[in-house]
Order: C-alpha cells, then sequence, then structure tokens
C-alpha cells in the first residue's frame, strides 16, 4: 500500500527532510544540516516549524452536541466558553483510553475535535458509534493542514505576518478567524513540546505558502522540525503518546492524568469503570526515572525490583535538555515513591535507576489557565 503525503511533502523535499514511514504517513524525522539534537534545541531556544497535518480533525454539529461531546471524553466540557481549546481523554467502558484529544468550543452546537493521526479512522467509528440523534459528525481531516510554530520566539515570528493581536489568543484559547499573511487560518495556542506557540489549521492549498511565509518571517530564530524531536520535546514535558503512555489497555488515572478526570460531572463513557478503580486503589502507576548506571531505556523494555517485573519503560531517551538518559514507566504502585531504586533491562543486563518526583521539564507556556 503506498504511503500518504501532507500537502507540505513538497517542502520536506526542498528542506532535505529524512523521510520515514510515520503510521502510513511519509514525514520527515530529522532535516539535512539540523539533526534531532539542534532541532530539539532550536524549539527550547528559539522557535521551530512542525507539519502536524496527519493529524485528524471532527466536527461536531447540533442541538445536543455540548450533551454528547460531555458524554464522549473525560473531561468536563461543560466548563468551556466559546473560544476555549479543552485537553481530554476519551475512554472504552472499560477505562482504557481510545484516544487523548483537543475540544475546540465553537459554540453549543458546535464543537472541532483534533485526534492522533495513527487514530481517525478507529476514533470517526467510535464517535459515530456514540452518535446522539440529530447530531452530525464529519472527517474533514482531508480539509485541513496543520502546521504547528513553537518555541520562545514563536508568537514574536507569528505576530509579524498576522493581523490579529496574537496576546488576545491565551493558552489553550482559539480563534477561528486569523489572517496569517493574508489567509484565513484557525489559530489556537496550543502544542505538544512544552513551549509556547501556536498550532494553525488551513485549507491544504495554502499550506506550503503558509510554511514558506512562517521560515521567512523568522530567518534565523526558526527552523523545520521533524518527528524526532517532537517526540523528545513532547516526552520531557511528559506530554503522553498513544501507544506507549496511554492505550486501550492503560487507564488515564494509571498513567497520571487524573486531573483531566472529572468523576464528579456527568455520566461519560468509561465513568463507572475509573470510579471502580481509584475507590480500589490504583495497582500500577506511571512514573519518570533517570538511569544511575549507564544505558538508555527505549520503550518496552522490562523494569525490574529485586530481580522480579514490576513493569515496563513507556519511553526513555537521552534527553537533549537533560544531557542524561531519563524515562517514563508503568509499574506497580508499591514502587512508584520517589527515590525508589529499580532496574531497567537493557540487553539482559540490569541497570540501575532511580524514580522522581513525577516531572521533567517545566512547561513555558504563555497565559497558564491551564487546562492541559
Amino acid at each position: 500500500m503506498s504511503l500518504k503525503q501532507t500537502p507540505l511533502f513538497p517542502m520536506h523535499l526542498k528542506y532535505n527532510g529524512k523521510i520515514i514511514d510515520f503510521g502510513g504517513w511519509e514525514l520527515p524525522v530529522q532535516y539535512e544540516g539540523m539533526g534531532i539534537i539542534k532541532e530539539h534545541n532550536m524549539v527550547r531556544e528559539k522557535a521551530g516549524l512542525f507539519d502536524v497535518s496527519h493529524m485528524g480533525e471532527v466536527f461536531i454539529n447540533g442541538e445536543k452536541a455540548e450533551d454528547y461531546v460531555q458524554n464522549l471524553v473525560c473531561n468536563d466540557v461543560k466548563t468551556m466558553q466559546d473560544g476555549q481549546v479543552l485537553y481530554s481523554p476519551m475512554c472504552y467502558p472499560t477505562g482504557g483510553v481510545v484516544d487523548d484529544l483537543l475540544v475546540y468550543r465553537y459554540n453549543r452546537h458546535k464543537y472541532l475535535l483534533v485526534i492522533n493521526a495513527g487514530n481517525v479512522d478507529k476514533d470517526f467509528a467510535w464517535m459515530k458509534q456514540n452518535l446522539l440523534e440529530g447530531l452530525s459528525a464529519d472527517n474533514v481531516s482531508s480539509e485541513y493542514a496543520q502546521l504547528a510554530l513553537q518555541g520562545p520566539k514563536a508568537q514574536e515570528i507569528l505576530q509579524k505576518i498576522s493581523d490579529t493581536d496574537l496576546d488576545s489568543i491565551k493558552f489553550f484559547w482559539f480563534n477561528p478567524s486569523v489572517k496569517i499573511a493574508g489567509v484565513e487560518c484557525i489559530v489556537s495556542r496550543t502544542g505538544y513540546t512544552g513551549e509556547d506557540g501556536f498550532e494553525i489549521y488551513v485549507k491544504p492549498a495554502d499550506a506550503v505558502f503558509i510554511w514558506e511565509e512562517i521560515l521567512q518571517a523568522g530567518e534565523d530564530l526558526v527552523s523545520p522540525v521533524g518527528l524526532g524531536a517532537r517526540d523528545s520535546l513532547r516526552f520531557e514535558a511528559k506530554l503522553p503518546l498513544y501507544g506507549q503512555e496511554i492505550d486501550q489497555d492503560i487507564t488515564p488515572l494509571e498513567a497520571g492524568l487524573g486531573f483531566f478526570v472529572k468523576l464528579n460531572t456527568d455520566d461519560f463513557i468509561g465513568k463507572s469503570a475509573l470510579v471502580k478503580q481509584k475507590e480500589a486503589g490504583l495497582q500500577r502507576k506511571l512514573v519518570e526515572f533517570s538511569m544511575l548506571g549507564k544505558g538508555i531505556p527505549r520503550s518496552h523494555y522490562a523494569v525490574q525490583k529485586d530481580g522480579v517485573a514490576i513493569g515496563h519503560v513507556t519511553t526513555g531517551l537521552h534527553s537533549p535538555t537533560f544531557k542524561k538518559p531519563i524515562g517514563l514507566a508503568l509499574i506497580n504502585i508499591e514502587h512508584t515513591e520517589p527515590g525508589t531504586e529499580i532496574d531497567i533491562i537493557i540487553r539482559d543486563k540490569a541497570i540501575s535507576a532511580v524514580v522522581g518526583k513525577g516531572i521533567f521539564y517545566q512547561k513555558k507556556t504563555k497565559g497558564l489557565s491551564r487546562n492541559k
């Protein structure tokens, strides 16, 4: 089966991206002349431009849209105002995670749900399966390209070519009508890096133009960034990745996402299972750890304590920011206290690590009225 290409694929070729198969898409893992570490540091220090057009977009329209989305996700949609964005897991009745997504509220009758690229078909089928009568769910993923401009210089760069005062877009809010270089866009102050920045939704035909305009406006303050640095950046900010920190067998409570699970609100899919899990007490939990011995932890490596298996690594790497090997692991609850020593099994050897306090990189987003 041939791989899919985003509208920005010509830009990845122009800027010498190293193209890989990412869930059926041809996307750059890094760009020539930079590499993952330099791209990572560029986002932390200046700004990086990402192609995230493979993400999915679904519009929910109708009189009962608010009730439907409230039942679909774990967070409290009814607290939202028009123009606000909300992060939430979406669960199965078992409490396992279908996906995590962003909810954009236009009004009580219109919502945009932004979902992970590899889950678009599965998520949309789930949404339709649970759709209320009189509502429409429209998968418009092919009608949007999505760019993410992330980093401390992101606003300075984007403001040069925007007709809107970007200070007016607070963290986890959006404006559905912003002109960038004269092109109509949806712009939200959201991202997946732990830095300030924006996600820009635009018609596919305008994507290349917007990409080039941003790079020209940013000059030496911005560079294209690939999937490699996108993963290391989100990991340092402890933002979950579906299939690693969360999946159908891992609940949001186990993944440390309890803040986004509102068990004291209306009923939602999976609520009863999560209530039972919380009342019974968690048996395992996601923790962050740092290596004490030599070795780099990787996803799915086994974790042991005194020679007994206690869980597995979900994500691990040599951190470009902290310049040491760190990781996240889902392990038995009795070993999750900060300071607990555990062993990561690397090439059949037990390498010492220590459980941390629950955070790596302190997020540096502007206007933190945080709901993520």
